[in-house]
């Protein structure tokens, strides 16, 4: 870990705070640490869910530290690209539920790691855009790839390609995030909202979202089957035994996540 990416658990919430001020910027430590701490997450039977907010309460992030790309080289360039790539697929790829609490500006690789997240929640005075093209740049934190499944190709293209800006109520009304709230109660949210997957079998969850991110690429003949097998693969789950037996015995379930 480092400095630049703080870690807590809240129960069964993994709490993620970017902390690289003045901007919460992204750069090649933190990036490392978000991967390398996903994947202990995902080996955590204990953790069904994840919360990923800024430090402060101007930036969630804005992105890139440009001067890692002051100085021409390509070489470095690629290297950063795919750290920035295999932090967010990474993250992306979560085994529970990730939800960003976007409290203020989310910029660039800012609002690519809010839109690698499951669910956003944004102030009401957050912004967000990828502005990268206006620094001859453009999104390789999967930013071009997951706008345009989010808020559809016009907008995408008015966001990147014009380099717009919008307001956390125009990107509720584009489904770019799923609620506004008010300054300071985007973490309180979000982590409330996490919570309530306590309630769900965290094995059901995997699956469900693995089902959920398919249909971004795959047939839909395919998605039905791989449902069904998903669906009787459960029976080999201990949460799906529990699940069951719980609800017809009146009880709260106990997960194991096995």
């Amino acid at each position: 870990m480092t400095d630049k990416l703080l870690f807590e658990m809240k129960a069964t919430t993994a709490l993620v705070t970017i902390n690289n001020p003045a901007a919460n910027t992204w750069d090649a430590d933190n990036l490392a640490a978000l991967e390398s701490l996903i994947d202990n997450l995902n080996k955590d039977p204990n953790c069904y869910s994840l919360v990923i907010t800024g430090q402060g309460d101007k930036f969630f992030s804005a992105g890139a530290d440009l001067n890692l790309f002051a100085d021409g080289d390509a070489d470095h360039a690629r290297v950063m690209a795919d750290r920035f790539h295999s932090a967010f697929q990474a993250l992306t790829r979560f085994s529970g539920v990730s939800i960003a609490a976007i409290n203020g500006y989310a910029m660039g690789g800012g609002l690519e790691c809010a839109m690698a997240c499951d669910i956003r929640i944004a102030e009401q005075q957050a912004v967000m855009a990828l502005p990268e093209a206006t620094v001859g740049l453009l999104p390789c934190g999967l930013g071009t790839q997951h706008l345009p499944w989010l808020v559809g190709e016009g907008w995408a293209k008015r966001m990147i390609l014009c380099g717009e800006r919008v307001n956390a109520d125009t990107a509720l009304s584009i489904g770019l995030i799923e609620e506004v709230v008010e300054k300071g109660q985007s973490l309180d949210r979000s982590l409330a909202l996490a919570a309530m997957t306590g309630n769900q079998s965290p094995t059901s969850v995997s699956a469900c979202k693995r089902l959920i991110m398919a249909a971004r690429t795959g047939h839909m003949e395919t998605a039905l089957a791989n449902e069904r097998d998903e669906f009787v693969a459960l029976f080999s789950t201990a949460d799906q035994e529990e699940g069951v037996n719980a609800f017809l015995g009146k009880r709260k379930p106990i997960w194991k996540n096995a």
